[in-house]
């Protein structure tokens, strides 16, 4: 491995180190929409209990009035009878509780408008959880994505290209060695079997002329027949 290849590798060890040691953006995100959704039940929680409030002013004021209501009729009636003493403390009576009416129908204005911005903002973050579990899942698989594009930047970086390339190089003139022995070997081997078919065909040539020179030199040799 030459010195460049032993840089790389330290600096994408390095990198990996420094990575691992990050926070992990899929559980900060999951997270975050956990934290927000605690939040909603927080908030679902306190507007159960503004309402509450709420309902319980409206029964104080309505039982308030009813009571006013009442002890005016009581003044009426004892005015009637002509118990003037009498009227008078049934008016006090309702006057307490028309006094407390009033204030509870201030509080019961309050707490209505409480109750509404609570509503609102819980909507408000209803939207907002939404919106978020959304752009987590976007956010997650942009990492993910992120995350296999490194994995397999790494995997590439870490193959010796120069190497292979080599090594195919390499074969390549292996192969190629190969089959010219290959293709030497056969010329050869056809070169032997016709030189032996051309050394039959030289022996019966031969043969053959040694045939027709004996037939000559004995037709020579034989004395011409008596007349």
């Amino acid at each position: 491995m030459g010195l460049i290849d032993r840089i790389l590798r330290i600096i994408r060890a390095t990198i990996n180190n420094l990575i691992s040691q990050a926070e992990d953006p899929e559980k900060i995100l999951e997270q975050s929409v956990m934290d927000m959704q605690e939040d909603l039940l927080h908030m679902r929680q306190a507007v159960a209990q503004a309402i509450a409030t709420q309902k319980r002013t409206e029964r104080q004021f309505s039982q308030a009035q009813s009571q006013a209501q009442e002890w005016y009729q009581r003044a009426q009636l004892a005015l009637q009878k002509g118990d003037e003493n009498l009227a008078r403390q049934a008016l006090t009576r309702r006057k307490s509780y028309q006094d407390t009416a009033n204030a509870m129908e201030i509080h019961l204005q309050q707490q209505t408008e409480l109750v509404n911005r609570m509503k609102q903002d819980m909507r408000l973050l209803e939207g907002k959880i939404a919106e978020a579990k959304t752009k987590k899942d976007l956010y997650i698989a942009r990492a993910r994505s992120a995350q296999a594009t490194q994995k397999m930047n790494e995997m590439l970086g870490n193959i010796n290209t120069r190497g292979a390339s080599n090594a195919f190089e390499r074969m390549e003139e292996k192969v190629l060695q190969l089959e010219a022995q290959a293709e030497a070997v056969g010329e050869l081997n056809s070169s032997q079997l016709e030189n032996k078919f051309a050394a039959l065909q030289s022996t019966d040539e031969i043969e053959n002329e040694l045939a027709a020179l004996r037939t000559q030199i004995g037709g020579e040799n034989q004395l011409p027949p008596a007349k």
